[in-house]
């Protein structure tokens, strides 16, 4: 189980920080914890890549955990719009998280023995649209409104131009291609210190 520790640690910090920082815009579009829980999948896949899927799949759930206790935190602090963490939000930030890092996982595992490179980055693309769509559909699409009557969504379907530029589509939309751009142009730039964790270790399969 100590072996486990540093990426427990790590996925720990991660989901933390993200759950602080996503209460702080960054531009029109992210808040500045869009720019740190992707380097969730860089933890998941070193770990991964160094001692293996179960040891991932430990750190995976390990992050759930933290994030469900960072959303009841959250849902229990009344800022003036209502509670910081409503049900919707909580419960696809939970959704997205674990379906996500999970397929991660798997992705990684059966891409494992190609080039170095290949594993973390196409099992990242494809976790992190994963994770994007279930997020943002889960909480704020109105077609799932029945999912907490009470919460008003509606400034989240309000159309305008995609990404200032696009054609109308809700807000949400434009939020959600803004987030997925980031997890992308960081699984991008993951791959050095992935490499640098990584450098000259033996795959481990167990």
């Amino acid at each position: 189980m100590k072996r486990y520790l540093p990426g427990v640690l790590a996925m720990a910090a991660i989901v933390v920080a993200s759950n602080i920082l996503v209460q702080y815009l960054f531009g029109q579009w992210l808040t500045w914890g869009a720019f740190t829980y992707p380097f969730a999948f860089l933890v998941t896949d070193v770990t991964n890549r160094l001692q293996g899927p179960r040891a991932a799949r430990g750190v995976v759930v390990a992050g759930f955990v933290v994030g469900i206790v960072c959303s009841l935190i959250g849902s229990q602090i009344i800022g003036e719009f209502g509670p910081l963490v409503s049900f919707r939000v909580a419960l696809g930030s939970g959704a997205a998280f674990l379906a996500a890092q999970l397929t991660d996982v798997t992705v990684f595992n059966a891409l494992r023995r190609d080039r170095w490179w290949k594993a973390p980055l196409v099992s990242t693309l494809i976790g992190a649209s994963l994770d994007t769509a279930i997020f943002f559909t889960t909480a704020f699409s109105l077609q799932l409104a029945w999912l907490e009557p009470g919460n008003d969504v509606s400034w989240a379907n309000e159309m305008l131009p995609l990404l200032s530029f696009g054609p109308m589509v809700p807000l949400w939309i434009s939020l959600a291609c803004a987030d997925w751009c980031v997890k992308i142009a960081l699984a991008v730039i993951a791959l050095a210190p992935f490499r640098a964790f990584t450098w000259r270790k033996t795959p481990r399969l167990a």
